[in-house]
């Protein structure tokens, strides 16, 4: 009877230890992300949804093991879509590190002013700098060591919507509406550019304000123009205010909004007036490239859908958490170069990297408003 008694018992302490050798440890320790975007006013849908990526970027890696053995502290900052409380931000980073905090990295901004105004404190410090969705050209022209985008960049969308406009819509009166911050007038810039590349000048060009309550007069300034297209340089604050007024105008001409507008404030603000516009995007919408398992991981993690930019947000981090792996250290000042020799497969797609930071093989997507909803028209999205 011993016999048989002690056999299984033998049997189970080596089974046991086999599985507790196969299973991650636990992380012991912490190191800290910054996450900064815009978390409270009129763009807090958008910084939320990329908040919301890392947070599942990091439970998965925690849940792992950690990163190097260390668990990922997700922090999020609200930089308010201002480039004085980003540089508030970032000087919150700044003063962590002073104090002794294994930090990083930042995945942020959401905006291109707000990380080329941040950027201005980040690039002294020992840290890697991913934003999820900055696209104004210019931030990657300053020669910083530690910036980087997993989105495309307004020069590589400029082109894609011109074409979409000129050769799909058969466009040839384009009206450029642009708002008066660093994104928009950069866009405006490309844009131009684009159209003129294909032998088309834009019919007029008019500057909105930033989140103004109302764009009447432009709306007015562009039904002079008589264009057979309009496209809007601006966030989803400029759209759902000037689109609902141009349709209200009595201008029905096609609509197209750059990827400042790919959120579902947007379409919900703007209500009726949305059904039928076109927005480009920067990176993919999670509805079309995430898995069922990362939707309810997602769930899980936050409570509710992910956003248009849960899939960036989730890819910055992992480009942060792949560089130290890469460079076997914790240290950030280490991670530019590793990241710098990435070749990584995400949701947002191929991350490799020029010496500037920006995507080596940047995607652009079209979309457009059907139902209520973003239905990716270009590239013609895969099968799952």
């Amino acid at each position: 009877m011993k016999r048989t008694f002690v056999l299984p018992l033998v049997f189970l302490a080596f089974l046991f230890f086999l599985l507790s050798a196969c299973a991650p440890g636990q992380p012991s320790g912490e190191v800290t992300i910054f996450v900064a975007a815009p978390l409270s006013g009129s763009q807090a849908e958008g910084g939320q949804t990329v908040v919301g990526g890392a947070r599942l970027a990091a439970e998965r890696i925690n849940r792992a093991g950690g990163l190097l053995g260390k668990r990922i502290k997700i922090v999020a900052l609200d930089d308010e879509a201002d480039d004085d409380a980003a540089v508030a931000a970032a000087q919150q980073v700044a003063d962590a590190i002073k104090k002794g905090d294994t930090v990083l990295g930042v995945v942020g901004h959401y905006n291109s002013g707000q990380t080329l105004a941040a950027m201005q404190v980040y690039k002294d410090l020992p840290i890697i700098v991913v934003t999820p969705t900055s696209s104004d050209v210019s931030i990657s022209q300053q020669g910083f060591r530690n910036f980087f985008r997993v989105n495309a960049t307004d020069a590589a969308q400029a082109p894609v919507d011109a074409r979409f406009l000129v050769d799909t819509l058969k466009a040839k009166r384009i009206a450029i509406v642009h708002a008066n911050n660093t994104y928009g007038r950069g866009l405006r810039d490309q844009m131009t550019q684009a159209l003129r590349a294909l032998g088309v000048d834009p019919v007029g060009v008019v500057e909105i304000k930033e989140a103004a309550p109302t764009q009447a007069d432009a709306v007015q300034r562009v039904k002079a123009l008589n264009p057979d297209a309009v496209f809007l340089a601006g966030y989803e604050t400029e759209g759902y205010v000037f689109l609902p007024e141009l349709r209200q105008a009595g201008v029905t001409v096609p609509f197209m909004c750059s990827d400042g507008c790919f959120v579902y404030a947007f379409v919900d603000e703007s209500a009726k007036a949305a059904e039928g516009a076109y927005v480009s995007a920067i990176t993919p919408d999670a509805r079309v490239v995430a898995d069922q398992q990362w939707w309810k991981d997602y769930q899980a993690v936050e409570s509710r859908n992910p956003g248009t930019y849960s899939a960036a947000g989730f890819s910055a981090l992992n480009v942060i958490s792949e560089a130290a792996k890469k460079a076997n250290t914790l240290d950030g000042r280490r991670l530019a170069d590793a990241a710098r020799g990435l070749d990584l497969q995400t949701l947002v797609g191929k991350v490799r990297y020029q010496a500037t930071g920006d995507l080596a093989e940047p995607q652009v997507y079209i979309f457009q408003v059907k139902d209520g909803v973003y239905q990716q028209v270009s590239p013609p999205p895969a099968t799952r």
